[in-house]
């Protein structure tokens, strides 16, 4: 069996996972009905709906990545920062720690599969090397396309700690991260690391690197709290109440991050189309948010590379929501920085 599927599952894992009140009848459960695949009388259409693609569902040439400005990360203020790197990897600097989100930064997102899934910015492995120490790294849940092994593999040497979903912990393991560096989150489970506070939230989603491990660990995601400044990033999944439930818990939040992309009418439970995410930042109480998932690779047959972002900025602005666009690697220092429909050039 290939090590991309990550770490196999043990008795005592089965029976850590079964004390989660997330846990049901043997497998992790969303907190209402979800269906996470089509109807079987559907996959012939799909299979040639992927063949045959869609107009623009790659740039006409690959998205540049803005180097990385580490003394300008690093500033000794405690100010919120951050850079996007594509689809959902986010480095972030908030009081005075560095954290990197679902660093895939690999060139592929298919690792196993006789489809090669390609990237659309070209040696984004190679921007680990610039990166400064990263105090702690967070995975919302293990599909290949948050969780890469060859990014977790080049992290390791300057990565302090690792918070991720309950049950990922098994795959990080199996790649040789040392097991006391990992602490598993449940929904709705807090640590604290000095002024830093952060909270796993859930969403409406599912989990799986294989055929047998659909469901066996959680997803959600992180939202970050310190005395002055409030950060959420949603993580995968389709729209919902528990996006209320956040705000009410955590909310307001200056900035949110939110699921933007990889939508499909044959799986619209589990991913959150343009307009969904845009009222669910609302209903969280973000006061700015910006598309993820968007950009890195082309995971939906239905819409173009582009649709995402296009269609994020139309909603924010008929829904007077704030929103922010960056280019690829673009450090954001500020929630009213300038923005730029930069993804029109390609």
């Amino acid at each position: 069996m290939s090590i991309q599927f990550g770490g196999k599952i043990t008795k005592a894992d089965l029976a850590r996972y079964a004390l989660s009140p997330n846990w049901k009848d043997g497998s992790f459960k969303n907190q209402e009905e979800t269906s996470v695949g089509p109807e079987f009388y559907k996959i012939p259409g799909m299979i040639y709906k992927q063949i045959r693609g869609k107009k623009e569902s790659e740039p006409a040439s690959p998205l540049p990545v803005i180097p990385f400005e580490k003394n300008v990360f690093l500033n000794p203020s405690p100010a919120f920062r951050f850079a996007w790197y594509g689809h959902s990897a986010v480095l972030l600097r908030i009081s005075g720690k560095t954290l990197l989100i679902d660093p895939m930064l690999g060139p592929n997102a298919s690792p196993i599969g006789p489809i090669t899934t390609r990237r659309f910015s070209e040696n984004t492995l190679q921007l680990i090397d610039d990166f400064p120490e990263i105090d702690i790294l967070l995975l919302t849940h293990d599909h290949y396309d948050h969780l890469d092994m060859d990014s977790i593999e080049k992290l390791k040497p300057k990565t302090q700690r690792y918070f991720v979903a309950l049950g990922v912990k098994r795959h990080l393991v199996s790649w040789g991260v040392a097991p006391e560096l990992i602490t598993e989150f449940d929904w709705w489970d807090t640590q604290t690391v000095d002024e830093l506070t952060v909270h796993f939230t859930p969403t409406r989603h599912f989990s799986g690197r294989g055929l047998s491990d659909r469901a066996k660990s959680l997803w959600g995601g992180w939202a970050f709290k310190t005395v002055d400044e409030s950060v959420w990033f949603s993580g995968d999944g389709g729209y919902g109440p528990h996006f209320k439930e956040v705000g009410r818990r955590l909310g307001p939040f200056d900035f949110a991050f939110m699921e933007c992309g990889q939508y499909c009418d044959d799986w619209p439970l589990i991913h959150m189309f343009p307009g969904e995410a845009v009222q669910a930042a609302q209903d969280a109480g973000a006061k700015t948010a910006m598309p993820v998932h968007w950009a890195g690779f082309s995971l939906s047959y239905y819409h173009s590379w582009k649709e995402p972002a296009d269609h994020f900025v139309f909603e924010a602005e008929k829904k007077g929501l704030l929103y922010l666009t960056p280019q690829l690697g673009e450090l954001i220092t500020r929630p009213d920085q300038p923005f730029s429909h930069w993804w029109e050039k390609y």
